[in-house]
């Protein structure tokens, strides 16, 4: 099940669980009061670590690794429509929000968005 490019602009590599390699799509939008980092999960592509079990360590290597601010950053978790049968493969986009408590990203809260809301993130 190949995910179309259409959810990314580039593959993204980073160290999942175990420092295992491990492969997401993301976009990155750039706006005038906060960047939007969108991340996407690639199922059969990804040979690691799932963006959603990656969560706070994906955010904080992306920063670094495209020189974003963390604290300008709006992340968002997508799992894309693979035109599967199974629910679980339904497309969908998940507003994702850590503390920050000693110096790391804990405990992640997730707000399911809806079609507008993801449209008007995005191209609003």
């Amino acid at each position: 099940m190949r995910v179309p490019e259409k959810y990314y602009d580039e593959k993204f590599d980073f160290r999942g669980e175990w420092d295992m390699l491990s492969t997401c799509g993301l976009k990155i939008v750039r706006k005038a009061s906060k960047d939007i980092v969108v991340v996407t999960e690639l199922y059969q592509e990804n040979p690691g670590t799932s963006v959603t079990y990656a969560g706070s360590s994906l955010l904080l290597q992306i920063c670094e690794a495209k020189g974003l601010d963390l604290n300008r950053v709006i992340y968002v978790e997508c799992n894309p429509d693979t035109r599967s049968k199974l629910s679980f493969y339904n497309e969908e986009y998940f507003f994702v929000q850590f503390r920050e408590k000693d110096g790391k990203l804990t405990d992640p809260t997730y707000k399911q968005m809806t079609d507008q809301e993801i449209c008007d993130l995005i191209y609003g």
